[in-house]
């Protein structure tokens, strides 16, 4: 399925109170989830990362496959297409996290005006005015960003150590039951 995203983050006082927001449409422009992210201490560009992040963990949920993301932070754009380079340590551990939850989409994404990106500019300030988040069909569950970084364990370890389940036809188990050596009952 595919999707248009907007995107925007701001901060009052940078860094103060902030809020993230992102509003998801499908391709006939039909809303299918908004929301106003409330952060009670950031900077305009955490706020701006924190948004793109949102927007992905609600693609998921709404099972999107290609996303057509605008965002009036050409920071952002830039770094997330590695045409700048992230500097900043925090923004640099905020993009891992955005790009794990990036790597299973088709992602076009782009700068654009702010007058081109008024929706989630709204909801954010919205946000900030009511010191809460808000918003229509929000995120049902938020992961800590350690959860999307762990890497799934494989199903077959025992104490660490990787094993091969071992797979027998019933006819070699039959055979291995009849070739088993007789054990000699010690009372007899």
């Amino acid at each position: 399925m595919q999707v248009k995203i907007n995107i925007d983050g701001g901060s009052r006082g940078n860094p103060g109170p902030g809020a993230s927001a992102y509003v998801i449409c499908d391709m006939q422009g039909n809303i299918l989830s908004q929301e106003g992210y409330f952060m009670t201490h950031c900077t305009n560009n955490q706020a701006e990362y924190t948004a793109l992040k949102l927007a992905l963990i609600k693609c998921k949920e709404l099972g999107a496959t290609e996303l057509f993301i605008e965002g009036d932070s050409l920071l952002l754009v830039k770094q997330f297409t590695g045409e700048y380079k992230i500097k900043n340590p925090d923004l640099q551990a905020r993009m891992q996290v955005i790009r794990k939850l990036a790597a299973p989409f088709t992602i076009h994404i782009k700068h654009v005006l702010r007058e081109f990106n008024k929706a989630p500019d709204a909801l954010a300030n919205k946000a900030m005015d009511a010191k809460e988040s808000l918003g229509f069909n929000p995120i049902k569950h938020l992961p800590e960003d350690a959860d999307i970084l762990a890497t799934p364990t494989p199903q077959n370890r025992v104490n660490g150590v990787e094993v091969t389940p071992v797979k027998r036809t019933e006819k070699k188990a039959k055979a291995t039951a009849k070739k088993a050596p007789h054990q000699p009952s010690l009372f007899d």
